[in-house]
């Protein structure tokens, strides 16, 4: 015959629980009761739990804010919109074939029409024996990056150049200036680059200036073919940067495959980054060909990469990813006016 075991009395910390546990329930409805016909004192509790959670909010901006007060909240990711080259403004005038990356001449689109500071990227094949007539500039920095082929520039301030590949030849307008572009070449098309520019201070007397990058100089390396005066040394080399009144500055590469550079931003803060790829032909090859990668985007042949969320002090990097050289320019600009 078995007997159950008698219930143990309640320990002494169970009874201190107990005891606990009552009084302050207790407290918790005298509270309540005091709170529900004392207007005074629940205005004045309501106040203080209010400034409490302010002062805990300023805490937190405090902590994420620097000595000069920029708030430092998690930084926005960097994307890249891919620019498509058959989506760019295209026309065939025989004599000239043109990509436009931004609207131009009879090329309209709302969603492209400048860049930042940047106002023109055009994709020009200029036929053998033909060109631009002479015709008028002002107030715009424009200038042209021979890929192939040959290109005369004649000015009205008394320049007259023939242009061969590697070369970049710049003019500032200015208040005016009236110029040429010709391909007195008769056996070959001239492709380049036409680019323009805005700059950031007007009334400027026309300027020009030619500098020479081997296709040396920019084999796996990133160089600086045009800077803002703002950022440029001064200096008049032929190794030096073009300078120009406009925060822009601009690089070019011709990346082996497998290769990457490295883009460093030139100043700190918010910056506009547009990455374009030279073509090899008149169309993107439909496999292979040159390729680059920018934050996981492959861009091919004729391709641009809007880069949006970059902030200096920060860096960019540039893979070659394609099946031949790849030959681009990376532009690193402020917001424009």
């Amino acid at each position: 015959m078995s007997t159950k075991p008698s219930p143990s009395p309640p320990s002494q910390d169970q009874r201190q629980f107990s005891l606990g546990w009552k009084t302050a329930a207790t407290f918790v409805a005298l509270l309540a009761i005091i709170l529900a016909f004392y207007t005074p004192l629940r205005s004045t509790l309501s106040k203080q739990i209010s400034k409490f959670s302010s002062q805990a909010a300023l805490n937190t901006t405090r902590a994420m804010t620097t000595t000069n007060g920029t708030v430092h909240g998690p930084a926005p990711p960097v994307r890249v919109t891919k620019r498509p080259w058959d989506l760019r403004g295209h026309a065939d005038h025989g004599w000239l074939y043109t990509y436009h990356t931004f609207s131009f001449a009879s090329y309209h689109d709302p969603r492209y029409q400048e860049y930042g500071p940047l106002r023109v990227i055009n994709e020009d094949r200029v036929e053998k024996g033909t060109g631009f007539g002479t015709h008028s500039h002002a107030e715009f920095l424009i200038w042209s990056y021979i890929v192939n082929g040959e290109l005369e520039h004649k000015d009205s301030v008394g320049n007259l150049e023939n242009l061969r590949r590697g070369e970049v030849q710049f003019t500032s307008a200015g208040t005016g200036i009236r110029h040429s572009e010709y391909n007195r070449n008769k056996k070959e098309d001239c492709h380049f680059l036409q680019i323009w520019a805005k700059p950031n201070v007007k009334g400027l007397s026309p300027t020009y200036k030619t500098r020479k990058f081997t296709d040396e100089m920019k084999t796996d390396k990133l160089v600086r073919i045009m800077e803002s005066v703002d950022r440029h040394s001064g200096k008049d080399a032929e190794s030096e940067p073009i300078p120009m009144h406009s925060d822009v500055s601009m690089s070019a590469s011709i990346l082996s495959p497998g290769k990457s550079v490295t883009h460093e931003l030139v100043a700190e803060g918010p910056r506009k980054v547009y990455v374009h790829v030279v073509m090899t032909g008149k169309k993107q090859p439909k496999s292979g060909g040159a390729r680059v990668k920018i934050q996981g985007v492959e861009l091919g042949e004729g391709d641009g990469g809007f880069v949006n969320g970059a902030s200096g002090p920060g860096k960019l990097e540039v893979e070659s990813v394609g099946d031949k050289a790849a030959e681009f320019l990376l532009f690193d600009m402020g917001k424009g006016e």
